[in-house]
């Protein structure tokens, strides 16, 4: 067996999720988790994650959420597979199902289809920042445009329903020139660090086709209680004990 097809079994919120990963190459972490956490754990319906890498915020999504049925779109095969044996290892194949496929050319009876749409793209445009290591291309380069991304969201979305996306904070502005022109009920949660310092990440909500209102902006939260410190209580709860967050 090569190096590149190595896998783990990875414990997710204190155990309660098991993810298999690749050894080498793109691991899933804390934007997973936070993705996760950032759905409502009371939902009902149909969830659909787009670019669901091999289960990392799928899985414990499909954990907490557990009046959803949930469907992971991925496009890279052998990730799709992992995700497969991730949803098999936690029991999870009566509510979720994996499908092989591209988040920019979505089935088209998927069209107004699900309640929840979520999504950690791809974060980075082509040649804005140094070759990615071997394994981690698709995870961190975008082969599609995050309005095209976005519009892919939108398009599997029913009316009324609801999206959820982490992504830099640096491109919050890319993601809103989208949204407020297609939803209402905008909302973001910046994500820092750690206290002071500049939020790297946001958690964007929004739900299609209502009228467009005031953008809600909160307080955001801190991952660790100094630089290098130790967790907060608030990513404690979400990681150790797969805790929602509250916005």
């Amino acid at each position: 067996m090569s190096e590149d097809t190595l896998t783990t079994v990875d414990d997710f919120l204190s155990g309660r999720v098991q993810v298999v990963q690749p050894a080498k190459g793109f691991r899933a972490g804390t934007d997973s988790v936070l993705l996760a956490a950032a759905l409502n754990a009371g939902a009902r319906g149909e969830a659909l994650e787009i670019g669901c890498g091999a289960g990392g915020a799928l899985l414990p999504a499909a954990w907490r959420v557990q009046g959803m049925q949930f469907t992971g779109l991925e496009r890279d095969l052998p990730s799709a597979a992992l995700a497969v044996e991730g949803v098999a290892i936690n029991n999870l194949e009566d509510r979720v199902m994996i499908v092989e496929g591209d988040a920019g050319n979505l089935p088209a009876e998927w069209e107004n289809r699900f309640d929840l749409v979520f999504s950690n793209p791809p974060f980075f445009e082509a040649g804005k920042i140094m070759e990615p290591g071997q394994g981690k291309q698709d995870a961190y380069i975008e082969t599609l445009s995050l309005k095209d991304w976005l519009s892919g969201m939108l398009f599997a979305v029913r009316p009324k329903g609801t999206i959820v996306m982490i992504h830099r904070a640096a491109e919050l502005a890319r993601i809103l020139s989208v949204l407020e022109r297609r939803s209402g009920d905008i909302t973001v949660l910046p994500v820092r660090s750690a206290p002071g310092e500049e939020a790297k990440r946001v958690l964007v909500r929004a739900r299609k086709g209502l009228r467009p209102g005031p953008l809600k902006l909160l307080a955001g939260v801190d991952l660790y209680q100094a630089r290098g410190g130790e967790r907060t209580q608030t990513l404690e709860a979400i990681a150790a004990d797969g805790a929602g967050l509250v916005w």
